[in-house]
């Protein structure tokens, strides 16, 4: 734990650091993660793709063992088929796998360049002739701004060893 965190809040540190650390900034950045979840358009699959490599990326153990229709069941998914364990697994090795559609595969690659090289992503021409070939100008947004909240929060998360004792149920009690 790289901030003060005392034992009674071990269970719940993400509520702690939005009731005692820069309040106004950490619910701001709860906000935003929860609009995203709640308003999203994209298929629940592809959002939890591009989800996924982005926890694999930042480290975040917590990020890593979220699963949204089992975490979030305050929040309708009605965008397409829920992803079970066997989809999860697939994000590991995406570009090879048969379990995920090439949608979701583009989603991953774009997730995974946003992550590892932006400078590269955005002069890759090839790339964004294959991504607006396959995605709307709303999805193209939609996912940028999931990508980046899910990449600032699980990097903050693993980076204060926040990701190493929060239990994922108390995110229910957060959000």
């Amino acid at each position: 734990m790289r901030v003060a965190l005392p034992e009674a809040h071990q269970i719940n540190p993400l509520g702690h650091l939005a009731e005692h650390y820069a309040p106004e900034i950490v619910n701001a950045a709860f906000g935003f993660s929860d609009v995203s979840y709640r308003t999203t358009k994209l298929p629940t699959r592809l959002f939890e793709g591009a989800r996924m490599r982005t926890a694999l990326i930042n480290g975040c153990a917590l990020c890593q063992n979220f699963r949204v229709t089992r975490d979030r069941p305050d929040i309708e998914h009605t965008n397409g088929p829920a992803p079970d364990e066997a989809f999860y697994a697939a994000v590991y090795e995406w570009r090879t796998s048969p379990v995920l559609s090439e949608r979701e595969k583009l989603a991953i690659e774009y997730a995974e360049k946003v992550g590892l090289d932006p400078q590269g992503l955005a002069a890759d021409e090839d790339f964004w002739a294959r991504y607006k070939a396959a995605f709307t100008d709303d999805e193209i947004v939609d996912l940028a701004f999931c990508v980046a909240v899910w990449m600032g929060l699980g990097r903050v998360a693993h980076v204060l060893g926040l990701d190493s004792i929060c239990a994922i149920p108390a995110l229910r009690e957060v959000a």
